[in-house]
């Protein structure tokens, strides 16, 4: 026989328990189990006032920043209105369903005022890790550095060239992004990462970087640097820079330094992609933090044009020098320009009259053909240290 509900007159009372609505494999009551918010308030005295009406707890908005982080919730707005309708973020929030939800803007009030002067969320974070140590989820012995392109909130149709961008700006006039931009102008992962003048510039948030780096339309973005324990993909430290290779290894180096003064953790190796293969980098790893580099050096010899590249000149180590395909030899002084690179050139009289000139020299009007060679990879290979390149040959770079 069909069933049918019954529609009748409503119940006068209910009785409703939201903990047994919450299934025991549910996500939220596994780290509930682990999540401990206490001290919070401690932290937080100092930047409420002692007077007033009573503030949304802070405890809560952490709560609910926690489940859109988890689950992938872009926005506050919509985090709220999740949490509005889902009884399981309900309970992990400790909210009942006669408790409001607090409004979308106070989060802005939060993130912008309290949050950022006390850094609460990256205190949340620190403590996350620290009980990941403890449960033994971090070995410590292998690190792995990346990052990911975060776009920015910033219109392309308003932006300017970069020429025409100018630093000196009242900071008392200028908005909050500006105050931030003209505050990390001395920050490796940001102003101080490149003296190069970028092609385009948000004026209203020019810490953003023009960027074509996804192959596609160019956009303005940042990047999201992670700094990872192989053990068990657990993240260490995180840190934002300007999306741009230079800021990214600067990036890379505080949160490896932050690391280890936080946790009191330093890795024995580190991987990375060929961003972080730069001379400097590699030198700051094996000579400074005695880190093995498993990391690609960072290449940029090939040519495409029909001119020899960095393959076609043989290393001589008896001698320390190159052999061209001519068999001419290329010498250096050995002195180290840059900090991080020794340059070998020819002799114009070998070249002038060389019938391979035009395979050699890419502009008519070099006399000779130089080449450079990472300081880092000459020592490497003197040195057992197999993470980088295997010989000085394969680190040089032609420079003309």
């Amino acid at each position: 026989m069909m069933g049918r509900r019954n529609q009748g007159q409503e119940q006068l009372f209910y009785e409703f328990c939201l903990d047994e609505a919450v299934p025991d494999d549910h996500l939220v009551r596994q780290i509930a189990a682990l999540l401990n918010l206490s001290w919070v308030y401690a932290e937080l005295a100092p930047y409420y006032s002692a007077i007033g009406r009573p503030s949304i707890d802070p405890v809560l908005m952490i709560r609910m920043l926690i489940i859109g982080y988890v689950f992938a919730i872009r926005s506050e707005r919509q985090i709220c209105r999740e949490v509005q309708v889902n009884l399981a973020y309900r309970w992990f929030c400790n909210l009942g369903l006669e408790d409001t939800v607090p409004d979308p803007s106070a989060f802005s009030r939060a993130r912008n005022e309290r949050f950022r002067e006390s850094d609460i969320l990256r205190r949340v974070f620190e403590r996350i890790v620290e009980t990941c140590i403890e449960s033994g989820l971090v070995g410590g012995e292998g690190f792995a550095v990346d990052a990911s392109l975060i776009e920015a909130d910033a219109n392309r149709q308003r932006s300017i060239p970069g020429v025409e961008w100018k630093k000196q700006i009242d900071p008392t006039a200028a908005s909050r992004a500006v105050k931030e931009y003209l505050s990390t102008l001395n920050d490796a992962a940001f102003g101080a990462a490149t003296e190069v003048q970028p092609k385009f510039v948000s004026p209203s948030d020019p810490a953003a970087q023009w960027t074509g780096a996804l192959k596609g339309p160019a956009f303005f973005a940042y990047a999201d640097n992670y700094l990872i324990d192989v053990q068990c993909g657990v993240i260490m430290d995180v840190e934002a820079s300007r999306a741009i290779r230079q800021a990214e290894v600067g990036a890379a180096r505080t949160m490896i330094e932050r690391t280890e003064e936080r946790f009191g953790l330093r890795p024995q190796r580190l991987a990375g992609d060929t961003a972080y293969g730069a001379a400097a980098m590699l030198n700051w790893l094996v000579e400074e933090k005695q880190i093995a580099p498993h990391i690609p050096v960072f290449d940029r010899s090939k040519r495409e044009d029909g001119t020899f590249s960095r393959e076609d000149f043989r290393y001589d180590e008896s001698t320390d020098s190159y052999i061209c395909p001519a068999g001419k030899c290329l010498t250096t002084t050995g002195r180290i320009n840059a900090g991080d690179a020794i340059f070998y050139r020819s002799s114009l009289l070998d070249c002038a009259n060389c019938h391979l000139k035009p395979r050699c020299q890419r502009h008519r009007n070099a006399g000779f053909r130089a080449a450079s060679t990472s300081a880092l990879v000459m020592s490497l290979d003197r040195s057992p240290a197999p993470q980088t390149s295997s010989s000085p040959a394969a680190s040089a770079s032609a420079s003309r």
